[in-house]
């Protein structure tokens, strides 16, 4: 691999997780002829680092949930390339990081291991293709259905989308889905500030954990609506959660996964017409409940 990376670590030092994810950086680095950042100077001192951030494409290495790395990243408008969470990688390697300091005997080989799962994942840019290079692939919703109570307006896509019960959706075209929170999941959130999706390469299942959204009233677990691998994340509400808000069937989607098998999962999954149904009767046991 021969392109030039910006590696921001996390400096989480005192548990595993913060020195797993420097040992990625580190082996990152010496493989691609990267730079590495230092959170601390960063913070205190960003101009050292301002020519390297233009010149190269930022790779985060966050060490667990606490996302130290993505959140400097996003207080100073950093756009990310690839983000990494050792915490998320280790649950997918049965590999159990320590809570201080002190490295685990199989530390090396499972860092040896993210960091070879990973290369095709950063040889995207090598080849010369963008995260995100389908969005062509997904025309934008052609007609919305509008339910309105009081002041509140919910809208839901007719055609070509599909719904799980958790208010998550799948845009489908060919092996490729895209996949976001529908319109009345972000009303009830309110203002979006956080998202962190799932890394590149993860396999996700139909009803399982795909990342989590924060805003001011909560931190909400999104469902997988379907089944697959995650080839691509939206970069812009890494930046710009509010999209989210603004946007959530066509400039707020959240990751697009290549589908292991839709005709099977679509048998549990609502059709925009249906899943209307389903936000009018959540509207109204809502308000029911006030």
């Amino acid at each position: 691999m021969t392109a030039k990376y910006v590696i921001l670590p996390c400096n989480g030092l005192d548990k595993e997780a913060g020195c797993l994810a420097r040992e990625l950086a580190l082996k990152m680095a010496a493989a691609t002829g990267s730079e590495i950042i230092c959170p601390v100077l960063y913070q205190t001192a960003p101009s050292r680092y301002a020519s390297l951030l233009r010149e190269g494409s930022l790779v985060v290495i966050d060490g667990c949930a606490t996302r130290c790395a993505s959140r400097i990243a996003a207080n100073n408008n950093l756009k990310i390339y690839r983000k990494i969470t050792m915490t998320e990688e280790a649950k997918k390697r049965d590999y159990n990081p320590g809570p201080d300091w002190r490295v685990g005997a199989g530390a090396a080989a499972f860092v040896e291991d993210v960091w070879r799962s990973w290369q095709p994942v950063l040889r995207e840019q090598e080849a010369g293709r963008a995260p995100g290079e389908n969005a062509g692939l997904f025309a934008g919703p052609l007609e919305y259905a509008i339910h309105r109570h009081d002041k509140f307006i919910f809208r839901v896509p007719l055609e070509g989308f599909y719904f799980n019960e958790n208010d998550c959706w799948v845009q489908v075209e060919g092996n490729r889905g895209r996949v976001g929170i529908s319109d009345y999941l972000q009303q009830n959130l309110s203002d979006i500030t956080f998202v962190t999706p799932p890394d590149p390469g993860t396999e996700v299942e139909q009803f399982g954990e795909m990342g989590t959204i924060e805003s001011a009233k909560a931190v909400y677990e999104l469902v997988s609506p379907v089944t697959g691998r995650v080839v691509a994340v939206n970069e812009a509400i890494l930046e710009a959660p509010e999209l989210i808000n603004e946007n959530p069937y066509e400039k707020g989607w959240i990751t697009e996964l290549e589908l292991t098998n839709f005709e099977a999962d679509r048998e549990f999954l609502l059709d925009g017409r249906r899943y209307m149904e389903v936000l009018k009767e959540k509207v109204a046991d809502f308000n029911a409940g006030k």
